[in-house]
């Protein structure tokens, strides 16, 4: 979603960080190329107004423009007042109560149901026992479609038969919960096409009657400032304790999730980052300023680790790469476990300084060339991968012909794989990450 406007800042304050000294008329056109940048992402114009006369009063301040590295702090600026842009309200997700209770509420296609799922998800990894109530009895199959994602998740779904008012159906499934030992609810309402008078009584009526912790909004990033309009709508009907605003894995500008905070006030406490029921970000401010400016977000992509590998088979890879002993197998097995964690595009911008790389990495999924890479690595037999060296020309013409690629891309792999051990064993020698490093900058 921020990759234009990304590449547009990226490339902007870049202009600035390339010189030595930085003067007041290099910092006016910087704020030009950063306020359209921001207006054709659809942002806010108030918003985008306030950020670059707030960005610009601090960085013409005497002690900025004398300094040497005054583009360097230009930029430490920039962050700085997008991560405040972006900090809106208190982002803290409460689960007090037994049970807690968390509605979400929305319009129809925002995607609701789906966010219940993941949302459930979430709270099962802080060992919490959740259960889903089906409370949209309006848009056919709505109880369906969470009966089957709560199935494929292992969690508890309650639907009442058909006819029952929502309020009695959020009524009695909470009741249920406290019978069988759940102690977070998830509430799944009803939507419409456009904001009206029976939909705010009906959530109105159903956070009355459960008292909820938590009343979460789910908005669709890419209707853009409509998702503001939105927002401000429900906000002036019930009490709407925080945001989950899906579809930022899509193409759309990304206006909404950068002015959506500022212009309402209500915090953003998640982010939906893909269709898969684990596709669901806390949203941290300074994670996502970082990876707009192209500085990376390390932090998310440790998490994303941490929950994709295996502690043990992390720990045995790590002894293979120290041992200088890792085979084709092992990368296949990474490769794997790396397709876990989510589109190579999002894993790319996440770290320091290869933002602009993301675009061409997640095009080298979508050409197939990871797909190939595993079909080329499967038509071998487990001799082969553990020692390449034995690939003669008529193994590599079979293999490209078992894995309906052609002889030049398997060539290239074993070439690209017998490069990556040299660099391994390189490390392990003295001085070898100095060598290792200089060779992959170019030096010799």
């Amino acid at each position: 979603m921020f990759d234009s406007l990304s590449d547009r800042l990226r490339k902007t304050l870049a202009g600035l960080t390339g010189r030595g000294r930085v003067s007041e008329a290099d910092v006016d056109a910087a704020m030009r190329e950063v306020r359209l940048a921001l207006l054709e992402a659809d942002v806010n114009f108030k918003v985008v107004k306030d950020f670059v006369a707030r960005v610009r009063e601090r960085a013409v301040g005497a002690e900025i423009l004398d300094s040497l590295t005054a583009g360097q702090q230009v930029v430490k600026i920039v962050h700085e007042e997008l991560t405040a842009l972006l900090s809106a309200g208190d982002r803290t997700f409460r689960l007090a109560g037994n049970p807690a209770v968390v509605a979400l509420v929305g319009l129809q296609g925002s995607g609701k149901t789906t966010s219940a799922a993941k949302l459930a998800k979430h709270v099962v990894k802080q060992g919490r026992h959740p259960l889903l109530i089906a409370a949209d009895p309006y848009r056919p199959a709505a109880a369906d479609q969470l009966e089957t994602l709560g199935k494929s998740l292992g969690i508890a779904v309650y639907r009442a038969p058909a006819g029952t008012p929502t309020v009695d159906i959020a009524r009695d499934g909470i009741a249920h919960a406290k019978r069988i030992g759940r102690d977070v609810v998830i509430i799944d309402t009803a939507g419409r096409l456009t904001i009206d008078d029976a939909l705010m009584a009906e959530i109105h009526a159903i956070e009355a009657a459960t008292r909820p912790i938590e009343t979460l909004l789910v908005v669709d990033a890419m209707t853009g400032q409509e998702a503001v309009n939105v927002a401000q709508g429900f906000a002036g009907a019930v009490k709407i304790t925080g945001l989950v605003m899906t579809k930022v894995d899509g193409d759309a500008r990304g206006g909404a999730a950068l002015s959506i905070g500022a212009v309402t006030g209500i915090p953003v406490k998640f982010l939906g980052t893909g269709e898969k029921t684990d596709a669901l970000e806390v949203f941290y401010p300074d994670r996502l300023a970082g990876r707009i400016l192209g500085m990376g977000d390390i932090l998310t992509l440790v998490e994303r680790a941490q929950e994709a590998f295996d502690e043990k088979q992390a720990a045995k890879l790590e002894e293979k790469v120290r041992k200088a002993s890792f085979t084709l197998e092992d990368m296949l097995d990474s490769m794997r476990q790396m397709q876990k964690m989510g589109p190579m595009g999002q894993l790319v911008s996440m770290i320091p300084g290869l933002g602009g790389m993301a675009k061409e990495a997640q095009a080298a999924v979508d050409r197939g060339d990871l797909k190939r890479t595993e079909a080329i690595i499967l038509s071998m037999t487990k001799r082969e991968r553990r020692d390449p060296s034995i690939l003669n020309a008529s193994r590599r013409r079979r293999i490209a012909k078992g894995s309906g690629t052609s002889l030049p891309e398997v060539n290239r792999l074993v070439k690209q794989f017998s490069e990556m051990q040299k660099l391994m064993k390189q490390l392990q020698g003295p001085g070898g990450r100095r060598a290792a490093m200089g060779q992959m900058l170019g030096r010799r």
